[in-house]
């Protein structure tokens, strides 16, 4: 296959999830995978997802990219986000969200009776906690907002994408400063990976 048959395939994608679309990206050799990055922050306001990814869809049509991939679940948009996807055509990764395709969106759903009071953790959350989960929830400013927010957790599960003590050493530090019980769970990017193999396998006609 010559370089001119491979499509531009435009990912469109959380920020939460851009350091592993990388990651995948070159472990594929998929340099024809071009990333498009919405704010991380989005996560604390799902309702902004959906126009902010139909926003970057019309740009990514206006580029004459080839083929539009979006790199969310549904992350807690109730369907919006698969309207948008659906009014022009593309796919997205399945799943209600990242913690889901990270463990294997069947496993996920199995387990859910055991890990429903369970708070889950990622890579980008564990290397964040204090400026994406900390500081913009106050409990820096009002540590008594912990037991508002996470009293009726048990337990952290720490999924992560990658081997790395130092991640790892974190994600338990940050479950101690929420007085939750911690497991790790070592799930690598999980379907992810597939998600973007099949999106960007695509050939010109």
């Amino acid at each position: 296959m010559s370089e001119a048959d491979i499509s531009r395939v435009r990912v469109i994608a959380c920020g939460m999830i851009a350091r592993e679309v990388l990651a995948i990206r070159q472990d594929l050799g998929f340099e024809h995978i071009e990333l498009k990055c919405l704010p991380a922050m989005y996560h604390h306001y799902p309702a902004k997802i959906a126009p902010a990814v139909e926003k970057a869809i019309i740009a990514a049509q206006k580029d004459g990219v080839d083929e539009i991939f979006i790199g969310y679940a549904d992350c807690g948009t109730g369907g919006d986000l698969d309207r948008v996807c659906e009014k022009y055509g593309v796919q997205r990764v399945a799943g209600p969200h990242c913690f889901s395709f990270y463990s294997g969106n069947e496993r996920f759903e199995n387990q859910w009776d055991d890990d429903m009071t369970s708070f889950f953790m990622t890579d980008f959350l564990a290397r964040h906690f204090e400026t994406f989960l900390v500081k913009p929830l106050g409990m820096d400013r009002h540590p008594e907002l912990k037991d508002m927010y996470f009293g009726n957790y048990q337990k952290m599960i720490y999924i992560a994408q990658t081997e790395n003590p130092d991640l790892s050493a974190k994600a338990e530090a940050a479950a101690a400063f929420l007085g939750l019980q911690y497991e790790r769970r070592f799930t690598g990017y999980g379907e992810l990976t597939g998600a973007l193999h099949e999106a960007a396998s695509v050939t010109i006609s």
